[in-house]
């Protein structure tokens, strides 16, 4: 079984758990996807928000991970994308959550507050749950007809 492409955006906050993340995920083999930023110079978290949500509308990946200092601004850049599904997530549970019942599609990480362990765990958890349909699906078509 192949694995999911997987695309990476992080401001200059995010930049070290970023690549951290992403390097990880191409050693277990996983095809990657970095979108920057490529160094810790300040940047703009939005216009990398943007740039991932755009990439997983369009299927250039199927998941994407953001990261910015909280994981909050990236994560509403990302969510303006009509199709993109980025979830603030700070344990194991809200990845599990968020795959099982929202059927997000980006994991947003805030390195300021999350460990590198709890975040490595948190993006296992969410790459490897699939999304529970049923009464969910329901609930998810609904987001994307508020995004109109």
């Amino acid at each position: 079984m192949s694995k999911p492409t997987v695309a990476f955006a992080a401001d200059h906050a995010g930049f070290e758990l970023k690549n951290l993340l992403r390097d990880e995920l191409k050693g277990q083999g996983y095809p990657v996807v970095d979108l920057g930023t490529l160094s810790a110079e300040s940047v703009d978290y939005p216009d990398f928000g943007r740039a991932l949500g755009e990439a997983v509308s369009r299927g250039d990946a199927q998941f994407g991970v953001a990261v910015c200092g909280s994981g909050i601004g990236i994560s509403i850049a990302a969510n303006r994308i009509p199709g993109c599904r980025a979830a603030l997530v700070h344990d194991s549970l809200s990845a599990r959550l968020s795959r099982q019942h929202n059927d997000a599609n980006v994991i947003a990480l805030g390195a300021r507050l999350i460990g590198v362990d709890t975040a490595k765990d948190c993006l296992k958890v969410f790459l490897e749950t699939p999304f529970e349909g049923g009464r969910h699906a329901r609930r998810v078509a609904k987001l994307g007809e508020s995004a109109q």
